[in-house]
């Protein structure tokens, strides 16, 4: 079928403008009233947001959550995770998940659930996109070492939620921040642990980022050729279905039929029992697997060696207000993969071993 022809203003007839401002006038009340319309009564609504940390003045022409959506995206940590490891170290493959993919795959998803359940979905979106900004290189593995070796030095663990707040709320914008909606930040921060986000948008994103990586992680693990799929456990399987789309399909129904019941984020018995396992297994065949541990051997040792490195070398640590520990983290939990290779190499490889 072929588009209408395009029609075409006589020469002669005047131009209309439009009156300055008009639409920017209406933008509020006319989403008031399409949220009213469209949100579920448990819905979080735009205007009933606990607001920003710093007054500001409101956007014209997008909503809170809008906004923070936009200044998520806009963000140079968001920008990094395209080179940040989800589990595979540097793949060498061009279709394995990076952390950038992830988010945005778990987007997607928690987004879906938002529209089939009458919730907010730009406050939904803003948390996804945000949930990770705060990983370190090399994916858990990466966590992990940072974590033991800070522990080791100062007694403080480290932990990505914590630290995808405190990019969001310092680190950005050249230590100003981005200044994001308090709903956005309670996700943000709440997205895993034990803490159970404040809005139900929140909370779809802390399962939904379960769904996503559990079952992104089995794809990938069978493109690695580590991992066949006939291994894994029968009971999930059978009732979630053998494919990644499947399962997460499967999921996303239970999630919403049941949330629509209870008028909460949750799911069946069943469902969560069966991703509960698909998560054990996960860490028995693939994310601790024998095969594995020279690997993050090494990548225990890069990211410890650069975090005692600047340490012991003040001059190379970032200036700022922030004790100098905290901003020796700053430094290597804000570095990419490929980013933090290159700074041990240059550091603790002299030339003439290199080929």
């Amino acid at each position: 079928m072929e588009y209408p022809a395009r029609v075409h203003q006589p020469a002669n007839h005047p131009r209309e403008e439009a009156a300055p401002g008009t639409v920017a006038e209406g933008f509020a009340e006319r989403m008031l009233r399409e949220e009213d319309a469209r949100l579920v009564p448990w819905a979080t609504r735009s205007a009933d947001s606990r607001g920003r940390a710093h007054g500001e003045e409101l956007c014209r022409l997008r909503t809170p959550f809008q906004r923070d959506r936009d200044r998520i995206v806009h963000a140079k940590a968001f920008r990094r995770l395209k080179h940040k490891t989800q589990v595979f170290i540097a793949p060498e493959g061009d279709h394995f998940r990076t952390r950038l993919t992830h988010t945005l795959e778990v987007t997607g998803i928690a987004r879906a659930v938002a529209r089939a359940l009458g919730l907010n979905e730009d406050l939904t979106e803003a948390i996804a996109l945000g949930h990770d900004l705060g990983h370190p290189p090399f994916g858990h593995t990466g966590e992990e070492a940072l974590s033991d070796i800070l522990e080791e030095r100062t007694g403080r663990r480290f932990h990505h939620n914590e630290h995808s707040l405190r990019v969001v709320e310092h680190l950005e914008r050249g230590g100003r921040g981005l200044n994001l909606t308090d709903e956005v930040r309670d996700g943000i921060l709440n997205h895993t642990g034990p803490i159970a986000p404040r809005t139900p948008e929140a909370r779809i994103v802390k399962l939904v980022d379960r769904f996503g990586y559990i079952n992104h992680d089995i794809d990938d693990a069978v493109r690695a050729g580590v991992l066949d799929p006939a291994r894994l456990p029968a009971r999930p399987t059978a009732l979630l279905g053998s494919t990644a789309a499947r399962r997460i399909d499967a999921l996303v129904h239970d999630l919403v039929e049941q949330s629509a019941v209870v008028r909460d984020i949750e799911q069946t018995g069943p469902y969560a029992e069966a991703l509960l396992e698909l998560r054990s297994f996960m860490y028995a065949e693939v994310y601790l697997r024998p095969a594995t541990e020279t690997e993050r051997g090494r990548i225990r040792n890069v990211v410890q060696s650069l975090f005692v490195w600047l340490l012991e070398h003040p001059e190379e640590v970032p200036p700022g207000d922030d004790p100098f520990e905290v901003r020796a983290v700053d430094h290597v939990a804000g570095m990419t993969d490929r980013y933090a290779l290159r700074a041990y190499r240059d550091r603790f490889e002299p030339d003439a071993w290199r080929f």
